[in-house]
Formats: structure tokens, C-alpha cells, sequence
């Protein structure tokens, strides 16, 4: 499906907000019940692993106390309250904050600023889509005047995403109506039905700072996590807070829609033409190449390759085990790809312990240089969900976006081999050409729409 065909009943609905708090756009949920603030919580600038990481007890205590704060009275009310279907906020006290975590999902409210405010909306507990009085003074450039829209804690002034396309603030007390779609780690915003911020990664602000993290130890924004208001000392309302889950199948329409631009199919649906190697290992079934059981070796797509990216989506049984072929060398060395190729990129169940059940190292998870650096873990679907996925291989680096995350982002020079998994000498990692295709290990996995980008 074209976006435009996505989007286009998205932008209908989200002009919709206006009319009715009490009733949501067809398969939106309000977040807020216009009476009370019922379903919130307090929360603040703190890493949603961390909070999950806790004890239930200590959780617990620190929801609430930063709930506590929330009520606290201040010239006689409340620093939030409900009021003629309205969220207001003085300005002061901690964020509020969605008792439920979500996935991917579009979000639609209006949002009116008092003058001088400075707030923004958090997306799984990471700032932030950033909500600003654009018509402020700037003695230390922040960047007001570029306006609200933007994911303002995206790094250096030009980091991707950071700033809003246009500026397109309506004047301060007047109400700005805001969209976000949020599908693994990369946002689009529209402010006032004008796109802001187009299909950017929202990087992690936790990790991103921290100098205990080597960069390819760092993770994407978590999987799930709350939605949540900022204060920043001005005041702030809100309304016609709406939010609709996206699942699986419209997230990989999304992800397939954007950035495609010079990619060709190197899979026809049909069969295996342009394709040589382990080709008897599989089978083409309703435009899908379907790993047979007890079957294993590497089939490939016959041209070799330097630099390129792929894209792929995948599907994975209980306990799944399969993987990318990276610069593969082919026909006559034929050996396996772990060793002799760039890399294999591991496609596993990511809770392949759990189903198997059995134990592997880091360097084994799914989205893994095998056996030489790991990848984040948590980003599939659910077992019987297609997944999307798209590599990058320049020179020696790789990178992995599994889902609109990315998962790996390496140099394959700086890796050190795990020789519990690699048990003899890798003599294939500083290959700079070579095949693409598939390393199968016996399981019924399944591949469809694979394409190619040569860079």
C-alpha cells in the first residue's frame, strides 16, 4: 500500500481532535477522561529500564512519590488538574506520566502554551517531541524560534530530526493540534497538519551520554514505555489526548514505504531465479522462500557485492535459527559463512532460551555480527508476525534495523571474537566483497520482499 494511502484517513482524523474529548477518532483510545487523571502517574527524565529493573517495593515507592508531586497545591491548586475537559499545568511539578507502557502507536492532542513555556512530550519515558513558545528570547541558542515539532534532545544543533522542517506554531494561546507516529525507534510528527519531523530515529537520550557505554554497547529507545507530559516552569494545557496501537502488518507497511528509493527486488515470488548455491534447502510457496526442515547450506543471490544494503522481512518459529550471508565468498569456497564470509547475521528467536530450551552467549542473539558483537535484544514481533529488517554494510562497518530500531551499529575491526561461538580462526571478517543470501540451520524459517541497494 502507498503511504499516502496510510496517511491520508490519518490526517482526517487527527483534524478531528478538535470536536469531542469524550469521543476518540475511530479506533483511538483517550488517554485522558477530561474529568480526572485517572489512568496517569507522575514520572520524571529517567530511564523506563532502570524503573522495570527494580523491585516491585522500590518501584513502587518511586511512582509514587514522583505521583505525589502532581497534587501538591501551589497558590491553592494543584500543580495538575482537570478542568472543563482541559489537562492543566502550572508549570511545576513532575511529568505526567501513562500508567500503560505502549509499542508502536499514533498519537493525537492539542496543547496550548502560557508565555515563556518550555514543555514537550516524552515517547516511551525518552524526551522528547519538544513544545516551546517559539517567540522567546534565545541568548544561548537553543533554537526557539525554529518552533515546536522537533526531537529537540537529538544530539548537536542539524542532528537528524532534531529541528522541526517548518516552523508552523500557531501564537501562544491559541490551541496547536500535534500528531506523532512512533514505529520502533523512528518518528514522524505533524504540528497543525504540517509534517515536522519525517520518519527520524529518536535516539536515546540514556545511553546516548553515557560514557560507561562503548558506541555499539549503547541501545535504541525501549520497546515500550509511557507516554509523558513535561513541565519546565511554564504553563501548559492539554486536551483531546488520543492514541491508537499500530500493530505488526501496518508497521512493516510504514517501514517498506519510506526510504525504498533505489532498492530492486532480487526475489521475484516465483522462484529462485539469479539465485545459485543451497537452493535445494528451500522452496518458493505463495511468494514466500520457505526453509525446508532438516535442510542447512547457503543459497545466494548470484552477483557479488560491495557495499550495499538489504532489505528483508522474515518470519521465525519457536526457536527459530537462521541468518544473513554477508559478502559471502561462493562457488568454489563454499564452506561456512560464519567463518568465511564478512560476518553471518544471526536471524534467532529472541527467546530462543525460552523455546529451545538452551544457552547462548551475546554474540549469538538475533541481529548478532556471529560470534563478534551483539546486538540489542527485544525488538521482534511475536513469533508467527513478520518482521522488517534492513542492513547497511560500508567497508567494514555494519548496521542493523530490526523493526525501525537499530540494533547493531559496528566496525567489524574493532571486534573481538567470542570463541565460545567462534572456535577456530575468522579468516572472512576483512572481506570488502562478496554474495549476499541466507545460512540456514534446519528450521522452517520464512523470507519475503528482499531487496537490494548497492551503495
Amino acid at each position: 500500500m502507498r503511504l499516502a494511502a496510510l496517511v491520508r484517513p490519518l490526517i482526517l482524523v487527527a483534524a478531528a481532535t478538535a470536536v469531542s474529548a469524550a469521543q476518540p477518532p475511530a479506533g483511538f483510545t483517550a488517554l485522558f477522561n477530561g474529568k480526572d487523571l485517572s489512568g496517569w502517574r507522575g514520572g520524571d527524565t529517567f530511564d523506563h529500564r532502570e524503573l522495570l529493573a527494580m523491585s516491585p517495593e522500590a518501584r513502587a515507592a518511586k511512582i509514587a512519590d514522583w505521583t505525589k508531586s502532581l497534587t501538591e497545591l501551589k497558590d491553592g491548586k494543584p500543580h495538575w488538574r482537570a478542568e472543563g475537559g482541559v489537562l492543566v499545568n502550572d508549570g511545576q511539578g513532575r511529568y505526567a506520566t501513562t500508567e500503560q507502557d505502549y509499542g508502536d502507536f499514533e498519537l493525537l492532542l492539542d496543547y496550548k502554551l502560557e508565555p515563556g513555556a518550555d514543555s514537550g512530550v516524552y515517547l516511551r519515558g525518552v524526551p522528547q517531541v519538544q513544545i516551546w513558545d517559539y517567540t522567546m528570547p534565545d541568548p544561548k541558542g537553543h533554537g526557539y524560534a525554529k518552533g515546536s515539532g522537533g526531537l529537540w534532545n537529538n544530539g548537536p544543533m542539524g542532528a537528524p530530526g532534531r529541528d522541526p522542517l517548518v516552523r508552523t506554531d500557531k501564537p501562544i494561546g491559541q490551541w496547536n493540534s500535534l500528531r506523532v507516529v512512533m514505529v520502533g525507534s523512528r518518528v514522524s510528527v505533524w504540528l497543525n497538519q504540517k509534517l515536522v519531523v519525517d520518519h527520524q530515529i529518536l535516539e536515546n537520550y540514556y545511553d546516548r551520554g553515557n560514557k560507561k557505554l562503548k558506541p555499539d554497547e549503547r541501545r535504541p529507545v525501549p520497546p515500550k514505555g509511557p507516554i509523558e507530559l513535561q513541565t519546565h516552569g511554564g504553563g501548559t494545557q492539554w486536551r483531546n489526548i488520543f492514541l491508537r496501537k499500530i500493530g505488526g502488518e501496518e508497521a512493516n507497511k510504514i517501514l517498506a514505504s519510506k526510504g525504498g528509493q533505489g532498492f530492486k527486488p532480487i526475489f521475484n515470488g516465483k522462484d529462485l531465479s539469479g539465485w545459485t548455491g543451497a537452493t535445494d534447502a528451500v522452496e518458493v510457496k505463495d511468494g514466500v522462500i520457505m526453509w525446508k526442515e532438516k535442510k542447512g547450506g547457503v543459497p545466494y543471490w548470484n552477483k557479488e557485492l560491495k557495499d550495499f544494503q538489504a532489505r528483508v522481512m522474515f518470519k521465525l518459529p519457536k526457536a527459530g535459527n537462521n541468518g544473513l550471508a554477508i559478502r559471502y565468498p561462493g562457488a568454489p569456497n563454499t564452506g561456512d559463512v560464519a567463518y568465511i564470509g564478512m560476518c553471518e547475521l544471526q536471524i534467532l528467536d529472541d527467546n530462543y532460551e525460552q523455546n529451545k530450551p538452551a544457552k547462548i552467549e551475546p554474540q549469538q542473539a538475533h541481529g548478532s555480527a556471529y560470534g563478534m558483537v551483539a546486538a540489542a535484544r527485544g525488538y521482534q514481533r511475536p513469533i508467527g508476525e513478520w518482521n522488517f529488517q534492513e542492513v547497511t554494510v560500508k567497508g567494514s562497518t555494519l548496521k542493523v534495523e530490526l523493526n525501525g530500531s537499530v540494533i547493531l551499529d559496528t566496525d567489524l575491526k574493532n571486534a573481538t571474537i567470542n570463541p565460545k561461538v567462534l572456535k577456530h580462526e575468522q579468516t572472512g571478517r576483512t572481506r570488502l566483497s562478496g554474495y549476499f543470501g541466507f545460512a540456514g540451520h534446519n528450521d522452517p524459517v520464512q523470507f519475503k520482499e528482499i531487496s537490494i541497494k548497492e551503495l
